[in-house]
């Protein structure tokens, strides 16, 4: 069984070792490092590795969203989980588009926390109720399909698309839509780089811009 290699960046100590103690008692989970600032969060990120990051948004010397930027380009196979106290809409929208794979809010329990970890490493977009709220109020007026820059997707990929709104993983969209597991992975990375992202939540987000996804695609 993998190991799913976590990087805590928390600058409250208490917060970071009650996280660190929670993650590290899953059989399928390590931390393999710990960060107090943003500027360590990026050194780590880039020297470390890990599969996620955990990722503040408040931190000395380098804010989380800045450091968020700097992991995705640095290291974009990195998936980065926010968890924070805040739910401020500047917040929110920029660490998405910094390529945060989920925004979790701080006050939920601990087997929430484990759950979006296993998903942000499979891929998967996580968001607070709330979170999702904001997101949906913001983009239920999408921009006009021709966006430059980008290319439309085809009638499967936004069947696929579709799928992953609602948080279907690779494995039942392949067997919903009677397709490989190799095809529907085929699939999704067309329509990463057809609209530039890296992340399923980063796909999302533009599929709601472009109007190609309205709120009966949610779960």
């Amino acid at each position: 069984m993998y190991t799913i290699r976590v990087l805590l960046a928390e600058d409250h100590v208490m917060v970071r070792e009650l996280t660190r103690a929670s993650v590290q008692r899953e059989e399928d989970m390590e931390v393999v490092g710990e960060a107090g600032d943003g500027e360590e969060a990026v050194r780590l990120a880039t020297e470390l590795k890990p599969d996620v990051v955990i990722m503040d948004v408040h931190m000395p010397k380098l804010n989380g969203i800045e450091a968020t930027k700097r992991i995705k380009e640095l290291q974009p196979s990195i998936a980065v989980l926010v968890l924070t106290a805040y739910d401020y809409d500047q917040y929110i929208f920029a660490l998405l588009e910094a390529g945060a794979a989920g925004y979790l809010l701080k006050g939920l329990k601990i087997y929430e926390l484990i759950d979006a970890i296993r998903a942000v490493y499979a891929g998967e977009a996580v968001l607070h109720p709330v979170v999702a709220r904001r997101v949906i109020e913001h983009l239920i007026s999408p921009t006009p399909a021709g966006v430059p820059g980008t290319e439309p997707l085809n009638e499967r990929e936004v069947e696929v698309l579709k799928l992953v709104a609602k948080g279907v993983s690779n494995n039942d969209i392949a067997e919903r839509l009677v397709l490989c597991l190799n095809v529907v992975q085929t699939h999704l990375g067309s329509i990463f780089n057809k609209l530039e992202v890296a992340s399923r939540t980063e796909a999302i987000l533009f599929g709601f811009r472009k109007g190609w996804l309205t709120l009966k695609d949610l779960p």
